[in-house]
């Protein structure tokens, strides 16, 4: 882990250090100073994205500022103009909104320092794109529920990320795809629970009590699946089958260890976190990089899941 970590509270941004943050990086090879600002800490994913990104920059040799933007796309846009006025060499982007983040994308580029969005992407703006294929991850899991309801169909209720958001709308689309033609299939779009299993909560106290028939639960990421199944079974309702994405540990042990959780797709945000630093890193050193880099991602169901158990908090296995 980070040996010292240093927290500016007026603009909240942290520095790791392990360089000078000398713009002239790229033409001297010296160590590479690096901006990363993040959408939000709210949940494990970006919990695990900003240790991911410490741990991998530390190892690099490289200096990295940090900025929570706590979900709030105007404050993202201040942070990062902080990170450019701290003379960083290359930005990360986790964007709250890729709209609204217009606004610090146009400083960056005023200023020279290229950006890599990370995870989610941006219209336009970026030099790079570190993430996953969120349709494929939809698709996958789509697929993996279509074949359980088999001919007989059912009801899905669908509990999705943030409203506006890529990601969202990504592993949306997938997922709808991947059962257009199944018989007999009724999906409800549920509210958006922003990834967080508290909304969840909430939101499926609701939507159990509207919908009794339904047959899957579908939520966008496994921490509001997993609050979804917490409230099936407070309920008594272990008959309804659940489904989420990302790879959350605690999800594929739920997979490994019962019935009811049916399967996730793997998002390890430890991984997607290396490929930005070393795609930042390259960057201050004057390397090219593709635009779109793709971490990879698999199917998790009762047939591997055994497989992947371990002790970290997102199960690993697709890197390319």
């Amino acid at each position: 882990m980070i040996s010292s970590l240093m927290a500016l509270a007026a603009c909240s941004v942290s520095t790791t250090p392990g360089g000078d943050g000398n713009k002239d990086n790229a033409d001297n090879d010296g160590p590479v100073s690096i901006g990363f600002s993040l959408a939000t800490q709210q949940s494990p994913f970006y919990v695990q994205l900003r240790d991911g990104t410490e741990q991998a920059a530390e190892e690099a040799g490289a200096e990295l500022s940090f900025a929570d933007a706590d979900g709030d796309v105007a404050k993202q846009n201040n942070d990062i103009q902080d990170l450019i006025t701290r003379g960083v060499d290359i930005l990360l982007v986790n964007p709250v909104d890729p709209q609204g983040v217009r606004a610090g994308l146009a400083a960056a580029e005023a200023a020279g320092v290229e950006v890599v969005t990370v995870d989610r992407p941006v219209p336009d703006g970026a030099t790079a794109q570190v993430g996953r294929d969120n349709e494929e991850m939809g698709r996958l899991v789509g697929e993996r529920v279509a074949g359980e309801l088999g001919a007989d169909g059912g009801k899905i209720i669908e509990i999705r990320g943030d409203a506006g958001g890529a990601v969202a709308r990504d592993r949306g689309a997938g997922f709808h795809e991947a059962l257009q033609d199944a018989p007999g299939v009724e999906i409800v779009e549920g509210p958006y629970c922003n990834y967080i299993r508290s909304e969840a909560v909430t939101a499926m106290q609701d939507l159990i009590q509207t919908n009794p028939d339904v047959k899957v639960v579908f939520a966008q990421n496994d921490d509001m699946a997993l609050g979804a199944l917490q409230v099936l079974r407070e309920n008594g309702r272990d008959d309804v089958l659940v489904a989420g994405i990302d790879g959350l540990m605690e999800a594929v042990n739920a997979i490994d260890g019962g019935d009811q959780y049916l399967a996730t797709a793997l998002n390890d945000p430890i991984v997607l976190a290396q490929k930005a630093v070393d795609t930042a890193v390259a960057l201050g050193h004057g390397e090219d990089v593709e635009a779109e880099i793709d971490a990879g991602t698999a199917l998790v169901d009762d047939e591997n899941s055994a497989d992947l158990v371990g002790d970290t908090v997102f199960a690993s296995g697709a890197t390319e």
